[in-house]
């Protein structure tokens, strides 16, 4: 038993050994008996797997015995490897300590196997002529067993040509040669039969045998001759298939077919030769039929034969030993196994181990040999774990200092192997360690102090605060539940008669109302406790202030009121800033409750100023009243509350004839207001803002009313026919016939609009009227709303178009004109669409109504004639009558100014001119509605 402790932590390497086919529970050894671990000391000792073990071995938990589980075939589980361990890891605990034991158990071979040979019975051809020490290989035979349990010798049955010599190869394997040592003479023996016997070490010993038939050849001239009888080459464990080995040759003087060779693998060959080796019968080429490893395999042993194709060949044989060369096409590979988990690739340990304390173990290997297979290991990570060698190849994972879950809970190590060959091959596993709680954190409260105000005349159960207390442990370990701390309130009762807490949230609530009179602060401690095992606990202050409420009015202390009035005496000659009175005020609330204002509420005559803040009164300007004149103010004290008390008082000051004190005259620096006017920036800023909108708004009230007027001005002008405003030729300011008080053209508030307007088209002597709306096509004088009315005694209305077509009645020669023939006046009215002449009056006043018998096509012109004589006339259209004030006809004949006649424009060039007027009134309106958008953009951004 060899063992080795390293720092605190214990590692043990124990070595047993064991026979193969020992029968199942036979003893191997005892774990706690060989280092001294009496588990009768400590009922806790334990012994168990790292990692879950095959079933060839069982240990006992509470002594570590170690026992065959089942029976043990060596050459199964190790082959023909020269030594066999059976290796495991245990970890006892014992004592609150834990012991790695790394232990190795090597399975003994037994002689259980003979040596075999493959082949019962061999043939072979030896010429008579062969030299002497010529050499041919025998088969070999095959023993599973190992060491002196192996082949350990060839022999021969009695012999007097031959003799048998024994090899052994690189791999530890054990190959014969038959040797000539006497010549043949096949005329006087041409055959032979020889026992080959391989015979192993063991006790007893063990053998296996097979016979060998030689046939003795008649002599020929020449036989093939190797260059080399034996050779030894190298292969690259790494080569691909198809890759040249070897090349082998022989020499054949004879000519013909007696001197063309060919070459092939000595019968009998190895099943594992042939199966990886390949070789070519003319040129003797020997190639790669299959992947080597050197691994598995680290040399192989040829035997190759030439021979001719003449009668009676007798073929030569050379022996090729292939050494494979390993290369570094392992990486290493690396198995972590954890003292305690749960989950593949996680290891879990308390946060209350020791520092060094022992976390997983890793054990590293690589197949390849020499520097390909050395192994570097290290651990990345974190420095609180490091590596530190446990055995051989194997490490153990352990701790640098102590661990706190609370601030690390979870580390990612990385496990690196590295080889030493090149390139060197890398392998990197990754790796998880938990930490697994304990209750090591007691609950720690946000504050140490927790200050809480309360109004006073609260209600009892208002919410007061929330005390809050983390604890960084997990689990149950970190419930927290709240409790009051027995204490004394300043009255003597107890605390939890004024405040309750909810143990489960830590909200605090009140039990009682507060008085600030008699409660200003009160004191307790609030209790958070985990859940752990055993339980950890703090406490928090909580400090309460009563916070006043303002429940009292100010009052005055000086001067001394009676019934809320004071009398003081006043000089007569007092000057301006003499300090006529200093009140004086008090409130018995606190803070800004208690901080108070002073104002004068009314002061008819304007003498008085007062100090809000020291209650000084002064005055303002000289005194000029009369001695006994009484000068009256009411004042008020103000508190700073929310909603601040006030009360007031009425100062009587009566002027008297006494002299005013020189120390009682003050500078006043604000004299011309009772108090001062404070700006700040706030209000520049409103009033700024105030007088920015009100410009703006300005602005958009003028530019819509410019607009509206505008927009007014062209639907007036748009009522007549070209846009004209009427117009009087002889006398525009005085009244005529169209614009008198009974004209025909009247004002807007008389039932007849005005219709006549004035073509400015003529020339300045021919001046036109025309109704309102536009002329129709088919009716002449007519639209929508009027129509034309003759009226005169004997005058007529003359029309004459420019066409060859006569009207009915309009034309010169028409009967209707009647016979006055002789000129006169014509005069014309507009009258409501709809109206019609009666009978009655068209016999007293001829009347004439636009008919549809008159047709004229568009553009045709008419004119107007009238008379220059003077004419009185009087018509009587259907409702439309002159009449006066009082409702009657009136009949009175007055002087009708007379007009040059003139001629109607063209309605199509009216028609023209009103659509360039439409388009540049539209223009015009979307400029406007431009400009107030814009206006009404600034003022919502301003």
């Amino acid at each position: 038993m060899v063992s080795c402790i390293t720092s605190s932590v214990f590692c043990t390497t124990t070595k047993y050994f064991t026979f193969e086919e020992d029968a199942t529970g036979t003893e191997i050894g005892n774990l706690s008996q060989d280092l001294k671990i009496d588990p009768s000391e400590d009922p806790e000792t334990s012994f168990k797997f790292i990692q879950t073990s095959n079933s060839i071995i069982d240990m006992r938990q509470m002594d570590g015995l170690l026992t065959v589980g089942e029976v043990i075939d060596r050459e199964k589980l190790c082959q023909r490897s020269p030594q066999c361990l059976i290796t495991f890891d245990v970890v006892a605990f014992s004592k609150e300590k834990f012991q790695l034991i790394h232990v190795e158990i090597e399975v003994k071979d037994i002689n259980d196997h003979s040596p075999q040979f493959t082949r019962n019975e061999t043939h072979l051809d030896i010429s008579e002529d062969a030299p002497l020490n010529s050499r041919f290989p025998l088969d070999v035979a095959v023993d599973h067993d190992v060491g002196d349990n192996y082949i350990q010798s060839y022999h021969i049955s009695h012999n007097s040509h031959f003799v048998v010599e024994v090899s052994t190869r690189e791999d530890g394997e054990k190959s014969a040669e038959l040797v000539l040592i006497k010549s043949l003479d096949r005329e006087t023996e041409d055959f032979y039969t020889i026992e080959v016997t391989a015979t192993d070490g063991g006790a007893p010993q063990k053998s296996g045998s097979t016979t060998l038939y030689i046939r003795v050849l008649d002599f020929n001239d020449n036989s093939p001759t190797f260059e080399h009888s034996s050779l030894k080459v190298e292969l690259s464990e790494d080569s691909p298939i198809g890759s040249r080995v070897l090349k082998v040759h022989a020499f054949d003087p004879d000519a013909g077919i007696n001197g063309e060779i060919v070459y092939g693998f000595v019968e009998g060959s190895p099943s594992e030769v042939t199966r990886v080796f390949q070789i070519d019968l003319i040129s003797g080429e020997v190639t790669l039929k299959d992947i080597v490893d050197y691994e598995t395999k680290k040399s192989y042993e040829l035997h190759i034969q030439a021979s001719d194709l003449g009668a009676n060949s007798v073929s030569s044989t050379c022996r090729a030993i292939v050494d494979i060369i390993d290369v570094n096409d392992n990486a290493p590979e690396i198995i972590i196994k954890p003292m305690t988990s749960t989950s593949d690739g996680v290891a879990f340990i308390t946060e209350a181990a020791a520092e060094e304390s022992f976390v997983a173990l890793i054990s590293t290997s690589d197949k390849d040999s020499g520097p390909n297979g050395y192994v570097r290991t290290s651990l990345e990570g974190h420095e609180h774990f490091k590596l530190q060698q446990a055995y051989s190849d194997t490490f153990m994972i352990i701790t640098t200092t102590t661990l706190d879950r609370e601030s690390i809970s979870e580390y990612n190590l990385t496990v690196i192997s590295e080889d030493l060959g090149t390139p060197p091959f890398k392998t990197v596993k990754h790796y998880t360690i938990r930490i697994t709680d304990e209750n090591d954190n007691p609950p720690l409260f946000s504050k140490s102090i927790y200050d809480v105000s309360v109004i006073e005349n609260n209600i009892p159960g208002s919410y007061m605060t929330t005390v809050v207390a983390r604890d960084l442990d997990a689990g149950k370990n970190g419930k927290v539940s709240y409790s009051l701390v027995e204490s004394k309130a300043p009255d003597g009762s107890s605390i939890s008669t004024f405040v309750s807490v909810d143990p489960h949230s830590g909200s605090l609530y009140t039990l009682r109302s507060f008085d600030f009179e008699t409660l200003k602060d009160v004191q307790f401690s609030v209790k958070a406790t985990d859940k752990g095992f055993p339980s950890l606990s703090s406490t928090t202050l909580i400090q309460v202030r009563v916070v006043d409420d303002n429940d009292n009015f100010p009052y005055f202390t000086y001067p001394v009121l009676r019934n809320n009035s004071a009398e003081i005496p006043i000089p007569m000659n007092a000057n301006a800033g003499y300090l006529a009175l200093k009140v004086a005020a008090k409130d018995e609330d606190s803070g800004i409750n208690s901080e108070l204002n002073y104002h004068i509420l009314e002061d008819e005559a304007k003498l008085f100023s007062i100090d809000k803040n020291t209650g000084e009164i002064i005055l303002k300007r000289k005194l000029t009243a009369s001695c006994g004149e009484i000068l009256q103010i009411y004042v008020s004290v103000v508190d700073g509350a929310r909603e601040p008390l006030s009360s007031s008082a009425n100062i009587r000051f009566i002027v008297t004839d006494t002299g005013a004190q020189e120390d009682q005259i003050v500078v006043l620096l604000r004299a011309e207001d009772d108090e001062t006017f404070e700006f700040d920036l706030w209000s520049i800023l409103v009033i700024s803002f105030a007088g920015g909108c009100v410009l703006l708004l300005t602005a958009i009230i003028i530019l819509t009313v410019s607009c509206t007027i505008k927009r007014r001005r062209r639907s007036f002008g748009r009522d007549a026919l070209y846009g004209s405003t009427p117009l009087s030729k002889n006398n525009p300011a005085g009244p005529s016939i169209y614009s008198g008080p009974n004209g025909f053209l009247r004002s807007e508030g008389d039932s007849m609009q005005p219709c006549l307007y004035e073509d400015k088209s003529l020339s300045f002597e021919e001046k036109l009227f025309l109704p309102c709306k536009p002329f129709e096509q088919t009716f002449l004088w007519q639209d929508e709303k009027y129509c034309l009315q003759r009226s005169g005694t004997t005058d007529q209305l003359s029309v004459k178009d420019s066409g060859k077509g006569d009207s009915d009645f309009n034309d010169s020669d028409s009967d209707s004109s009647g016979g006055a023939q002789k000129p006169g006046l014509t005069t014309f009215q507009p009258l409501a669409r709809g109206s019609f002449c009666s009978s009655s009056d068209w016999k007293i006043k001829p009347c004439v109504i636009q008919t549809r018998n008159l047709h004229a096509p568009p553009g045709s012109s008419y004119t107007l004639g009238f008379s220059r004589t003077p004419l009185y006339s009087h018509s009587h259209c259907s409702s439309h009558m002159w009449r006066d004030g009082a409702g009657g006809t009136l009949n009175t004949q007055r002087p009708l100014q007379t007009f040059r006649s003139g001629t109607l424009p063209s309605y199509t060039a009216h028609q023209m001119r009103r659509a360039v007027m439409e388009i540049q009134e539209q223009n015009e309106d979307l400029q406007d509605t431009l400009m107030i958008n814009a206006a009404a953009e600034v003022a919502t951004t301003f």
